[in-house]
């Protein structure tokens, strides 16, 4: 009589892994970009993001700031590959800035999503002078 209970326990069990091993969870190469384009956000000295024209476009039309904007994702079933392009603050030392944002968008996306990051591409577009433009007029005062 225990053996039976002990098998029908065995057996539920396996069910239950069974169905957790069928289900598949998708999830959209937008909500990987937000969640790189808020940890890119993060790291001190990216004057901002580096979307292109229709990005700016969509943002003016919106009213609401574009959190993907210069970020492209390309994932499968279990890996992920993350392009970032960014306009760097002049006199922020550009490998430093990179390796950060590695790091975090990396350590972000597969916390919060359980996908392996393969690639973290970090792409320079340019540099802002406001804070220099700003600096020099402090200066010359």
């Amino acid at each position: 009589m225990e053996e039976n209970k002990e098998e029908n326990v065995i057996e539920e069990v396996q069910g239950e892994v069974a169905l957790e091993s069928n289900t598949n969870i998708k999830i959209a190469d937008d909500v990987i970009a937000v969640i790189a384009g808020v940890a890119v956000a993060e790291v001190p000295g990216v004057a901002e993001m580096s979307g292109g024209f229709a990005g700016g476009i969509s943002e003016v039309l919106s009213g609401k700031k574009n959190l993907s904007k210069g970020i492209k994702v390309e994932s499968g079933e279990k890996e992920t590959k993350i392009d970032v392009n960014i306009i760097v603050e002049y006199g922020t030392r550009i490998p430093d800035v990179a390796f950060e944002i590695q790091n975090r968008v990396k350590k972000a996306v597969e916390n919060m999503t359980g996908l392996k990051v393969v690639e973290v591409n970090v792409h320079i577009q340019g540099v802002s002078t406001e804070n220099m433009q700003t600096t020099q007029t402090q200066d010359n005062n």
